[in-house]
């Protein structure tokens, strides 16, 4: 190699070298630094762990259905109100939050395996019947709510409108669980 070539090359080199490094802190520089550091050990123990699983398990585990059941978790240990919605069950959170259907009337999250009242809707059959706010309810019919998720939970309590349901619920301050009659009716959700 002659030595206009090996200037032109290293002249090529250190000009490339020089817009990349350029363009690298431009880009850079206008992100903000991550505000924790990832914690690598548990992330690796994690990923062990999610290894482990697939390979000596059982039975076959797919991967979303054990990253789906590890986020199911996390959530559920932070506390009883926090909970995971997939696909199926965001949906049916849409239509129990837009439009109508044949149900109670009644906000409900999940607490300690429960059902928990959020709120029941003004002027809907479960306000009617005497569901309060911050009752649980223990039972829909004769099943029992401990052991279903709420998507579950809420699929039995909807149902054709002009149907009875009973719900077995506890209240704060009563010493027996009470059984309270719904009537379901159509639900119209008003927007805010």
């Amino acid at each position: 190699m002659n030595s206009f070539s090996q200037k032109v090359t290293v002249l090529s080199v250190g000009l490339v070298l020089g817009v990349s490094l350029t363009i690298g802190h431009t880009v850079f520089a206008d992100k903000d630094p991550p505000k924790t550091p990832l914690p690598l050990k548990e992330l690796r123990t994690f990923s062990e762990i999610f290894e482990k699983i697939k390979t000596d398990y059982v039975e076959p585990v797919g991967d979303s259905a054990l990253l789906e059941s590890a986020i199911r978790g996390m959530l559920s240990g932070l506390d009883p109100h926090s909970t995971y919605l997939d696909a199926e069950a965001f949906q049916e959170l849409q239509v129990g939050t837009t439009g109508e259907f044949g149900g109670l009337g009644i906000e409900v999250g999940m607490e300690d395996g429960f059902v928990k009242v959020i709120s029941p809707i003004d002027d809907t059959p479960a306000q009617h019947a005497g569901v309060l706010a911050g009752d649980l309810i223990v039972r829909i019919d004769e099943t029992p709510v401990k052991g279903l998720t709420l998507n579950e939970a809420v699929n039995l309590m909807r149902g054709k409108p002009g149907t009875d349901i009973v719900l077995t619920i506890v209240r704060e301050g009563q010493e027996k669980p009470l059984k309270i009659t719904v009537t379901r009716a159509i639900i119209q959700v008003k927007g805010v």
